[in-house]
């Protein structure tokens, strides 16, 4: 849906919701600046400046004032007195951190998915996962991230729980751009699809425990991709 909404938006100039453009052009400002900081290219303590961003990416301010606001909402960036919005530091305890409560709680999502979903949400799992399978196969990345967040939100969705699903939506959109770094080595999209088929597996046979035990691993093998990433 989301995808139609951005075709429409780029094909029909003159009909364009001023709020989609507005909301199109902070989520694209804010995944790049976020990248440039996962990669180092923009330093802990630099300054994120609204008008030289404004410029940069021609557009107004409030989009970028958007784009910041998501950048702290993540903890990429932080508002200091006097000096305006900061690149955040990023530390290994903190990602660290972050992926072990993030295991957590993917693994207690994993063990109520396999008792809870139903059939046709364990058949949409298992669909999207063959896809996946080809994706990796021929390294379309940036279709390989899109697809890991659909097959993590089933994960959550199948749980039941409108509390847990928020909790773990939260929680991942706070690590979406260290997930979004590691899965850009071959190798280790390679290795995700792997675990992937594990927890599939786990999760088709209704094995709750297993399921349990595969997100909790796939947590900790991600995060030892991002901090080796970071070294």
């Amino acid at each position: 849906m989301t995808q139609n909404s951005s075709q429409d938006t780029s094909q029909d100039t003159g009909t364009t919701a001023p709020g989609a453009q507005k909301q199109l052009h902070s989520a694209v400002i804010a995944r790049q600046l976020e990248n440039e900081i996962i990669a180092g290219e923009l330093k802990a303590g630099s300054r994120l400046d609204e008008i030289a961003l404004a410029e940069r990416f021609g557009v107004s301010r409030t989009p970028v004032r958007e784009a910041l606001h998501i950048l702290a909402s993540r903890h990429l960036a932080e508002r200091v007195p006097y000096r305006g919005v900061i690149v955040a530091s990023i530390t290994r305890e903190r990602i660290d951190q972050l992926f072990e409560a993030m295991g957590e709680i993917e693994a207690t999502c994993g063990r109520f998915a396999a008792e809870r979903m139903t059939m046709s949400e364990r058949a949409a799992l298992e669909t999207l996962h063959l896809d996946m399978v080809e994706m990796a196969e021929t390294s379309l990345y940036e279709a390989y991230e899109d697809g890991n967040t659909r097959f993590h939100t089933l994960i959550f969705e199948g749980t039941h729980n409108d509390e847990l699903i928020q909790i773990a939506h939260g929680l991942r959109l706070k690590l979406a751009p260290f997930r979004r770094s590691q899965l850009r080595a071959a190798e280790r999209m390679k290795k995700s699809n792997e675990e992937h088929t594990l927890i599939v597996s786990a999760i088709i046979e209704r094995n709750a425990k297993e399921a349990e035990r595969a997100l909790r691993r796939h947590l900790v093998s991600a995060a030892r991709a991002v901090l080796e990433h970071m070294t």
